[in-house]
């Protein structure tokens, strides 16, 4: 019996010891929610070269900028990623709030960081003979006012309006800036990811779409791009007041350290 018993002790012992180096362990994994355009941009390829420089780490929660700042709101996550202005941010976060029926408070030490600026550029099908297209256009083909291609120069082809789903950053900085807030045409097919939104172009003639380019480079598919005036955006990092010590290490690394690199 006694015997019995100093193996259950050393058990616990070491049990006690495993969740403690666990929890260690685990301290210095910094969790990002937030915007998935940060996060293939530069949080994802840049990940490696940051632990090497700093021996810390960070994980990355691709969920779009809304919802990682109601994480952030929550108290899930001492940062979230952002692909638009703070203001913006919060009316998504606000607009995620919303479609689950959740409160949030907005406090006022939000902080925004920018890392680095995005460009969204407008996409079609490979073979679309169309070759640039003016805002006031774009805002007429999304909102429904032009819908056959023959309108802009193109060929008599149906125009088909493929967007992102209503949480998307993406999607709500082109709508505010590119179509002065109209809403998009009623039939606009909607998309959970911007890959479906770049494959879905690639499969249709008449399909139009405006995704991140960092996107568009990694998997232009049967796609092309759509010259038009240039529509940028910030990318960064969204604190609570202050940065702490682990999120300014990753805030650092990218404005100043080696990922400097991943954000030309």
């Amino acid at each position: 019996m006694a015997r019995l018993r100093a193996k259950i002790a050393i058990f616990c012992c070491l049990l006690f010891s495993l969740i403690l180096l666990s929890g260690f362990a685990t301290d210095r994994v910094l969790i990002i929610y937030g915007s998935t355009t940060c996060i293939s941009r530069f949080l994802e390829p840049g990940i490696m070269d940051f632990e090497k420089a700093t021996k810390s780490t960070y994980r990355t929660v691709g969920v779009g900028t809304g919802q990682g700042l109601f994480a952030l709101l929550e108290g899930r996550t001492d940062v979230s990623a952002a692909s638009e202005e703070l203001i913006e941010a919060i009316e998504s976060a606000k607009q995620y709030a919303a479609s689950k029926k959740r409160m949030i408070t907005i406090p006022q030490n939000l902080q925004f960081h920018k890392i680095a600026e995005d460009e969204v550029v407008v996409i079609v099908y490979k073979d679309n003979p169309v070759q640039s297209l003016t805002w006031k256009q774009l805002k007429g083909i999304n909102t429904g006012s032009i819908k056959n291609w023959k309108e802009v120069g193109g060929q008599d082809l149906p125009v088909k309006v493929i967007t992102s789903h209503d949480g998307s950053a993406t999607r709500k900085f082109f709508q505010h800036r590119v179509m002065d807030g109209a809403p998009y045409i009623s039939n606009a097919v909607t998309v959970w990811t911007t890959e479906l939104e770049i494959k879905e172009v690639s499969m249709d003639r008449g399909a139009i779409g405006a995704v991140s380019v960092t996107f568009h480079s990694q998997g232009p598919l049967n796609t092309k791009r759509i010259t038009t005036e240039r529509i940028s955006r910030p990318l960064g990092l969204i604190t609570r007041g202050q940065p702490s010590p682990r999120v300014y290490e990753v805030i650092d690394f990218f404005i100043l350290g080696d990922g400097r690199k991943y954000v030309k």
